[in-house]
């Protein structure tokens, strides 16, 4: 969770079909959600995110009956600091992605996908939410065109614009629910100081639940490592007053955030030495490097850079170094 704090916890509170359901009957038209058998919904393996943008997006798949047929809900959690202009291009991409591998795997037929996504970027979601949106001119505003031109529209839960009350009338199970609560909430140390005890007694749901311990420390670690600017004494003042029940979770946490800070530190110190050695190597080989080489090598890791080491004694360049 340390890189990835919103994408795991996310997963954490979804993964779950049941949970799921839940969630998407809440985005899906009535009338759409009638005609599912959610009682039949079933998790799909497999990630369809770009690798470049792994560290973004989170993707739930999941199928269902429709009316007797099989189809697939796609999940995918928005967790940027700002809003994507382009979201439908990229699910775009990753619809495409699981077409091709259907039709690897089973043929034509291809299943029905209903594209949904969680947004909880600040300010809300105000960016385009279909294909059409995109293109100019829009093929609406051309006599006959917006038929012929792909398009869809994706299903947008924007947890922004709704206040604790509602969020506290979803038919979610206590984990689920609070994890949404801190996704919307968890980048504002001050609100959460404030809000905190609002949600006490969800922490106590969760805690009761199976296996709530574990559950209670995944929304505990995520306060802890979303909230930059909130120290470890900040939080741990925070949930000592208002939630005692969690005080030894709250401890192990800390203490493995401090393990895991101490831990990144130092390999951080040898990752640059590593880079270092490695400049001096090159410069005294082939001279001083231009730029673009020695900002490649401040973001290589350690691993790779013990490999590039090796290769200087029997590079003729610089480049036949760095590139693969």
């Amino acid at each position: 969770m340390t890189t990835r704090p919103h994408d795991a916890l996310f997963k954490a509170a979804f993964e779950s079909p049941a949970h799921a359901s839940t969630l998407f009957q809440a985005m899906i038209p009535p009338e759409a959600s009638a005609a599912i058998d959610w009682t039949s919904i079933t998790g799909e393996p497999g990630s369809f995110i770009d690798p470049k943008l792994a560290n973004r997006h989170s993707d739930l798949l999941f199928s269902v009956q429709l009316s007797g047929r099989t189809v697939l809900l796609y999940l995918l959690l928005e967790h940027q600091s700002t809003v994507a202009s382009d979201m439908p291009l990229r699910m775009n991409e990753y619809l495409t992605r699981i077409w091709q591998r259907h039709h690897k795997d089973h043929g034509l037929a291809l299943p029905l996908i209903l594209p949904a996504m969680v947004s909880h970027a600040p300010g809300g979601w105000t960016a385009a939410r279909s294909i059409h949106e995109l293109l100019e001119p829009r093929p609406a505003s051309i006599p006959g065109v917006a038929a012929l031109v792909p398009n869809y529209s994706l299903l947008v839960l924007d947890l922004t614009h709704f206040d604790d009350a509602t969020m506290r009338d979803w038919a979610l199970e206590a984990f689920p629910k609070l994890a949404l609560v801190f996704l919307r909430d968890g980048r504002d140390p001050d609100r959460l100081r404030r809000d905190f005890d609002r949600w006490r007694d969800l922490f106590l749901d969760v805690l009761r639940a199976p296996n709530g311990a574990e559950a209670v420390a995944q929304v505990l670690r995520y306060v802890a490592l979303v909230t930059g600017d909130m120290r470890f004494e900040d939080f741990h003042e925070t949930i000592y007053a208002q939630l005692p029940e969690v005080r030894e979770i709250a401890m192990t946490i800390a203490e493995q955030l401090r393990q895991e800070g101490r831990q990144e530190g130092r390999q951080e110190g040898r990752q640059a030495e590593r880079a270092e050695l490695l400049v001096k190597l090159l410069t005294l080989k082939f001279g001083d490097l231009p730029r673009d080489p020695l900002a490649r090598i401040q973001q290589t890791d350690y691993e790779r850079l013990e490999g590039l080491i090796a290769r200087v004694l029997t590079a003729d360049s610089v480049a036949e170094v760095l590139d693969d």
